[in-house]
Formats: C-alpha cells, sequence, structure tokens
C-alpha cells in the first residue's frame, strides 16, 4: 500500500515538474441543461455532464450545438490491495 501511494506521489510530483498537463478531450452535442458550474451535453444516446471554469464566460443556452474541450481530473482515487 505505501509503495503504490509512494509511486502515485512520485508520478504527480513529476508530471507537476514537468509542467505536463493531461490531454485535452472534446464533446460536440446539443446543450440539454446548464448551470452556472455544469453544463450537461447530449451526444447520441449519451450524456456528459462537464463542470464549468468559472472564469468561462461564454453564453450557453439549452438547445445550442457545442463542442466542448475539457482534461479528466481524478475526483479521489482508492488503491486496492492486491
Amino acid at each position: 500500500m505505501k509503495r503504490a501511494l509512494i509511486v502515485i506521489l512520485f508520478l504527480a510530483l513529476s508530471a507537476t515538474a514537468w509542467g505536463r498537463a493531461p490531454d485535452t478531450y472534446q464533446v460536440t452535442g446539443q446543450v440539454v441543461a446548464v448551470e452556472a458550474d455544469v453544463v450537461t451535453v447530449m451526444k447520441g444516446k449519451e450524456k456528459f455532464e462537464i463542470a464549468r471554469d468559472p472564469a468561462d464566460k461564454t453564453p450557453v443556452k439549452v438547445g445550442d450545438k457545442v463542442t466542448i474541450k475539457y482534461r479528466m481530473t481524478a475526483a479521489s482515487i482508492e488503491v486496492k490491495k492486491k
């Protein structure tokens, strides 16, 4: 457990030291809901809830077709014993 935690910590610090940002992804679809901090986009039969950066002031309304670029961020990590 400690070993895995050390490896994860090392990788996180290494990525930060190298200045490497996570990959950017995108989704294009119709907006089905808009809140101050979340935009929900329907792509086919799949629903994407994307957190919205407070600095983004792009006017978006339900029914708009949009392309959203985003990065994945871990909310929490649970290490399982082998």
